[in-house]
């Protein structure tokens, strides 16, 4: 629909973001300026304890350092509220007392026809809540207390029943005077191939009301009670309310709960569900019927960044579960990610509740493995892998897989944990890191570790000349130029948050800068103030008055983006290959035993080599510079270990 120019400017005009907000976030007022507007609390759109949600009344606007959602009134009621472009205009502009402009007539007619099926459909639902209460339903009532349902959950939840016989709802409807075509329509009847009247299409079962996201009834699911019946479970079929790839089951309560702190939870049915938000989960929901569609991922995503699919443990669930994996591979994104949480062999999560209690729940979930762990499950799982052939045909298998993901970032980081988990199968007896490997990069040649820690040493190079030297305060002194950089020049932290998120610090004042740069990117103007707030005024003096930060020209004279840009790139580059270089001398050391031989020498000077290509480390006239193995440059303490590494290669040789 096209709406009169100035309306939606004259809407956000009349419209306090502040207040529509403050619906679903607690401010911190200690954190805020109410008089300015200048408000901010825990983002809606990610778990998180923090106060990284920031509204701008004046200007209309809310973002959040943390996962960058940002948008105005409008886009916060369609995010929160799942709804429409429209609805959520509709929404505003009714709190604001502006009528909303007529749509052309033949959008207003399916708008009002959509809002007739909507009420038939709440006919239904108190038609078979009703009948949930007499005297037919009396095995459906035993078969739900069995299942421990109380009474206030089957209101809650709006259970009902569908008696026998071909015609009941129809004929209670037809007395409401609703017209045959509209119960058509909402698909609770079906034509007749023999010319009869439509018919019920639900009979003799249990029936479960699923709402929409602004808690319309828009379908059912009903489970037989006949043991005989050809479907166990019966949806409603697709209708103009419902497309069951686009819809879950208690989304709306999960929903709210999920903003509330509570682990979103994706089940496989709708008893599951049921039992598991009656156990203290409330934030619990089902696929309709089909495996997890696309849309339905997203959905998900907009109330968790991380919801933990639960299955069951048989062979369908992993089936299920690996059909999940291929659905999501192409539309992850940083800060979008699944779990699974597999129960134990022949239980669902209402068979674990009802035998062990929520705490054993609460136990397979903590357990919950991530996506990348799942995939790796099922590439080797009962897989033995005895030959080059075979290794070689699951990495071109994992590659493929992996390919799959669109984020470069994301998909390099699906590649580091894959050579871990290959590396552990292969050669468990050593630690993993294989610099410039085909499945990833990064810092460190792609090993995943606490990049806060230094560098571990190996018991025999806590002897050597390396482990000795020690350099931690020259990285320290890189470390400061970038943040100095960086917080001289804000515009250019973007071009470096891949590196940063896996950027190593020797200190923790640095890891707190770092954090900060990260938090401000999108709203670099209050960068210096966070970073201030962050670490204190005095140390942030310090670290701009430190002579080697002083002089570097970019700092000297800042607001020159070309040359903050190539310093931070420059200064990036020399850590990664310093790191490189160091792990690489220590893990040399371990292969002593074991590969003595001249591809040590080789992959230790090929290490320098790449060192020196990132940077010089040294001035050009600096007594200590000399030039290592196939030309790299190392200075003099590097080249002394690099010498004592190699004559205790061929020492080891020799004795052979």
């Amino acid at each position: 629909m096209s709406l009169p120019p100035g309306f939606l400017d004259e809407l956000r005009t009349r419209t306090s973001l502040t207040q529509v907000v403050g619906r679903k976030v607690m401010f911190d007022m200690r954190k805020s300026n109410q008089g300015k507007g200048d408000m901010w609390g825990p983002c809606p759109f990610h778990h998180e304890k923090t106060a990284s949600f920031h509204v701008d009344d004046r200007k209309g606007y809310y973002y959040c350092f943390g996962c960058h959602a940002k948008g105005d009134a409008i886009s916060f009621v369609r995010e929160t509220e799942n709804v429409s472009f429209m609805e959520a205009v509709e929404i505003l502009a009714q709190e604001a007392g502006m009528p909303v402009p007529k749509q052309d007539p033949r959008a207003q007619q399916k708008a009002d026809r959509r809002s007739l099926l909507s009420e038939v459909m709440e006919q239904a639902v108190q038609f078979f809540r009703l009948e949930l209460k007499r005297g037919p339903a009396q095995e459906a009532r035993a078969y739900l207390a069995k299942r421990g349902l109380s009474q206030e959950a089957l209101d809650r939840f709006e259970i009902g029943f569908a008696p026998p016989g071909w015609e009941n709802l129809r004929e209670h409807l037809k007395q409401k005077g609703v017209d045959p075509e509209l119960m058509l329509a909402a698909g609770l009847v079906k034509k007749s191939d023999k010319g009869r009247e439509p018919y019920d299409v639900f009979r003799h079962r249990i029936m479960f009301p699923i709402r929409d996201g602004r808690g319309r009834a828009i379908a059912f699911g009903g489970r037989a009670m006949d043991p005989n019946d050809n479907a166990k479970y019966l949806n409603s079929p697709e209708t103009e309310l419902f497309d069951k790839s686009r819809n879950l089951y208690n989304m709306r309560a999960a929903r709210e709960a999920s903003g509330k702190g509570n682990r979103l939870i994706v089940a496989e049915g709708y008893m599951d569900v049921i039992a598991l938000s009656e156990a203290g989960f409330p934030a619990s929901v089902a696929p309709l019927g089909t495996a997890v569609t696309e849309p339905q991922l997203q959905l998900m995503w907009r109330m968790s960044e991380e919801p933990v699919i639960a299955l069951d443990g048989d062979t369908a669930g992993l089936r299920a579960a690996y059909r999940v994996i291929d659905i999501a591979l192409p539309v992850l994104e940083a800060g979008k990610g699944l779990r699974f949480a597999i129960m134990p062999e022949g239980k669902d999560p209402d068979d674990l509740l009802r035998a062990e209690g929520p705490e054993a729940v609460s136990k397979v979930l903590d357990e919950a493995m991530p996506m990348v762990k799942l995939l790796w499950r099922q590439e080797t799982e009962g897989k033995v892998f005895d030959s080059p052939e075979r290794k070689a045909a699951l990495d071109k298998v994992l590659r493929a897989r992996i390919a799959k993901i669109q984020d470069p970032y994301l998909r390099r980081h699906y590649g580091d944990e894959i050579k871990e988990l290959r590396y552990a199968l292969f050669r468990p007896q050593r630690a993993p890191f294989k610099p410039g490997g085909g499945f990833g990069g990064g810092f460190n040649g792609g090993k995943r570790r606490d990049w806060r820690a230094p560098l571990p040493a190996s018991p025999t190079a806590k002897q050597s000349l390396l482990a000795s030297a020690g350099d931690d305060a020259e990285l320290m002194l890189r470390e400061m130029v970038i943040f100095a950089a960086i917080l001289r020049t804000p515009q250019i932290a973007e071009e470096f948050e891949s590196q940063l998120e896996t950027m190593p610090c020797r200190d923790a004042d640095h890891a707190t800068l770092r954090d900060v740069i990260l938090r401000a990117i999108g709203n670099e103007d209050r960068m210096i103030d966070m970073a201030e707030g962050a670490i204190g005024p005095d140390a942030l003096e310090t670290l701009f008055a430190a002579r080697h930060v002083a002089i570097v020209p970019c700092i000297r004279s800042p607001g020159n983006i070309v040359q903050s840009r190539k310093t931070v790139a420059e200064e990036l580059a020399k850590l990664e290959a310093h790191l490189g270089w160091k792990a690489e001398l220590a893990e040399a050391e371990q292969d002593l035993d074991e590969l003595a031989d001249e591809a040590l020498t080789y992959r230790v000077g090929e290490a320098a080599k790449a060192r020196a290509q990132a940077g010089r480390l040294v001035d050009e006239d600096d007594a200590e510079y000399e030039i290592g193995p196939n030309g790299a440059s190392v200075d003099r303490n590097e080249k002394n270990a690099l010498d004592s590494l190699i004559s205790q290669i061929w020492s080891s040789k020799g004795s052979d």
